[in-house]
């Protein structure tokens, strides 16, 4: 099994963070994945809060990897499987969520994988440093959302 693990913290409350992890529609706004395949995903929330069994279609580049929701307690924690995804097997992460003292949001994103023998070389450096920019964009476009709120 292969792991990435990343934290990041952002001054925007985690009510701002947890928005927009729940809204698969908001992920192309701050992260790096291009787009939400409504095509492919299944049993999205029309409000913006899917749910525990919702499968999220993200399209980046011409890859399209879909992951089920499996636990959500609000404000604090998402948990998500791979439902399909070419390059990683037995995929499972954890999105957590801790207030700072200053009203502020600690994200540690963290998952484990398996992957074939000829990705097991260049996956695990790639995916650690898609998810710190993942974590990143997340922060930064809650900051900016803040004033909005």
């Amino acid at each position: 099994m292969h792991t990435y693990d990343v934290t990041v913290t952002t001054s925007a409350s985690p009510d701002i963070v947890w928005k927009l992890l729940v809204d698969a529609a908001s992920w192309p706004l701050w992260s790096k994945v291009d787009s939400l395949d409504t095509t492919r995903s299944v049993d999205l929330d029309p409000g913006g809060d899917d749910g525990v069994g919702a499968v999220r279609a993200f399209r980046t580049g011409r890859i399209v990897t879909g992951e089920r929701l499996t636990e959500k307690v609000e404000r604090r924690l998402l948990g998500y499987e791979d439902a399909f995804n070419s390059s990683m097997h037995n995929y499972h992460a954890r999105i957590e969520l801790k207030p700072t003292a200053g009203s502020g949001t600690v994200i540690h994103w963290y998952g484990e994988y398996e992957t074939s023998w000829l990705l097991r070389w260049v996956m695990p450096r790639y995916l650690q440093k898609f998810m710190q920019g993942m974590a990143e964009g997340l922060a930064r476009y809650a900051e900016e959302c803040r004033p909005a709120q």
